[in-house]
């Protein structure tokens, strides 16, 4: 069950992370989630610094588009290896394994643009409302995990 809810909040925080990374990179960030947008005007965004935004995230696009097509390629593997019911706890776990290195990568790579958004593009006034943003994600993450641990069901006495 700790796995479980480790694994449920990895990709939370994952899923957090990819979010306010398209922040700043307008509507034709990852997944087009659209959340560029509303970050775009909460931020206040100039159309010059969506443009230099914009050329950074070309800039990285040749780095993270084989680590996504490496990931694609695992998610196939995936479904090869479950097809029909099939479990094979040691495949199934080698693929997760490699998946789990793939996006961690990933996970760096978006970082680090967002690293050099924050620091080569961003007034000090776009960083502090940036900075407010963190901080009040930071609080609800932690105000959901607090909830979730309350609402946990007492283990069974032994």
């Amino acid at each position: 069950m700790k796995a479980k809810f480790c694994g449920v909040a990895l990709l939370a925080l994952m899923l957090c992370g990819t979010g306010a990374l398209s922040y700043a990179q307008g509507p034709e960030g990852p997944g087009g989630w659209g959340h560029g947008d509303q970050m775009a005007t909460l931020l206040n965004l100039t159309s010059a610094q969506k443009e230099q935004i914009k050329t950074l995230r070309q800039a990285q696009h040749a780095t993270m588009k084989p680590l996504f097509q490496q990931l694609e390629q695992l998610h196939v593997q995936m479904l090869n290896a479950t097809a029909n019911g099939a479990f094979n706890q040691s495949t199934v776990q080698s693929i997760a394994n490699q998946e789990a290195q793939v996006m961690a990568q990933l996970t760096v790579q978006r970082e680090s643009l967002k690293s050099q958004i924050y620091n080569q593009v961003l007034t000090a006034q776009q960083k502090a409302t940036a900075e407010q943003l963190r901080q009040n994600e930071i609080t609800q993450i932690n105000e959901r995990l607090q909830n979730n641990s309350q609402a946990a069901p007492a283990a069974p006495a032994e």
